[in-house]
């Protein structure tokens, strides 16, 4: 006496109908499904054409299934693309607010500055000025100077030259005998000298 799995080994064997499609039949209907696919010709084309419609249906089923496992792998990765660019945006964005704001502060340091240069050389030109002021003045204080040296070097050679003229006149005058003139020569001749 046969099996179920025998009867089964053979309706794939002969027929072409596979395990899972005789699978919820039980061992008595499997034995009679080949009686009569052995006495009825036309019922053997019948289930050699659901086999391979099944058969068919079963590789495109592969297919599909293949081609959505494909889909959802890619979709898995464009998901994580997605997420990876909406993260990068996002990061991108928060540096162009800092670069922005860098940008708004660095352009108000340069006006300032700006200005600060130009104070700057405002003042420079004020003090190239001022500096060549100084420098005729001094120019002119240097030639005002060298010329009072020289009237002062004249002068005192005019102060030397009374004084010892008037040492010798009073020296003259102190040969004569009269003592009030004497004492208040000596007097003009102390305060004259020094």
């Amino acid at each position: 006496m046969s099996s179920k799995n025998e009867f089964q080994t053979v309706l794939k064997e002969r027929y072409g109908i596979n395990k899972n499609i005789s699978q919820p039949l039980t061992k008595e209907e499997c034995e009679r499904l080949l009686e009569i696919l052995s006495r009825e010709p036309s019922t053997v084309r019948l289930v050699e054409s659901f086999a391979q419609k099944n058969s068919s249906l079963g590789q495109n089923n592969a297919y599909f299934s293949r081609m959505r496992s494909q889909a959802e792998k890619k979709l898995e990765n464009l998901q994580r693309e997605y997420y990876d660019l909406e993260k990068s945006i996002h990061e991108i964005e928060r540096s162009k607010q800092a670069l922005e704001q860098k940008k708004y502060t660095l352009e108000a340091e340069r006006r300032r500055l700006e200005v600060e240069l130009e104070e700057i050389s405002a003042q420079n030109n004020s003090l190239a000025l001022k500096v060549q002021d100084l420098t005729s003045k001094n120019d002119e204080l240097t030639i005002a100077n060298e010329e009072l040296k020289k009237d002062n070097k004249n002068l005192k050679n005019i102060v030397d030259q009374i004084r010892l003229r008037l040492a010798r006149d009073t020296k003259l005058l102190l040969e004569y005998e009269d003592s009030e003139i004497r004492k208040a020569l000596i007097r003009i001749l102390r305060w004259t000298l020094g």
